[in-house]
């Protein structure tokens, strides 16, 4: 049975982020198959997405943990590459509804910003300034709840990677209840440079 030849990964992925490292990551914390380096620029890129910890819902975001970065083929087209992000948070008081149970729009808040990430790290592989652009669309499903106390990993990885639009899949699992919370799929695209003037 023949096999399709695998790509070598690089051993460094050089940044081009031109702002300093603001993200308080450790990045010798987060596992996976990448170099450091693009573990930094995926952490400063989520410092980012946050508004450098002053933006909407930062109080979450500052407590979500990068646990791993990979990039590997893809099972099904092994000359091809997909980026996937592990990502893991508590429940807390200040991210669940009324009923007590994760609200909806955390959930989407966590699959906007994690499943960036991904983004981030396969554009920066394949030469690129390692940019995740601007959302078009997230489609999201809601599976079952979480309370408080419970630990949710939010899994995402790469659909596609284009010249102008980008797709990614998330998963948000509960590990202490063992169930699906959410998923959902994520469609961004690069934003075209702004020529100053208003179109309105």
């Amino acid at each position: 049975m023949s096999t399709t030849p695998r790509k070598a990964l690089p051993t460094s992925y050089p940044s081009k982020l031109t702002h300093k490292r603001v993200r308080p990551e450790n990045v010798a914390s987060i596992g996976g198959n990448v170099p450091d380096d693009m573990k930094e620029h995926v952490a400063s890129m989520f410092h980012i997405f946050m508004g450098r910890g002053a933006a909407f819902a930062d109080s979450v975001g500052e407590r979500v943990k990068i646990t791993s970065i990979d990039i590997i083929p893809k099972v099904d087209e092994p000359e091809k590459l997909e980026s996937r992000v592990v990502c893991e948070i508590d429940v807390s008081e200040d991210m669940v509804n009324g009923g007590g149970n994760m609200h909806g729009a955390c959930s989407v808040y966590l699959i906007d910003v994690c499943s960036s990430l991904p983004i981030c790290a396969l554009d920066l592989a394949q030469g690129g300034s390692g940019s995740a652009g601007v959302s078009q669309a997230i489609n999201t499903i809601f599976h079952s709840p979480a309370i408080i106390g419970d630990t949710v990993r939010i899994i995402s990885s790469t659909l596609s990677i284009g010249a102008r639009t980008t797709s990614s899949r998330c998963e948000i699992w509960n590990v202490t209840q063992h169930r699906l919370v959410a998923s959902g799929v994520h469609v961004k695209m690069e934003p075209t440079p702004s020529s100053g003037r208003s179109k309105l």
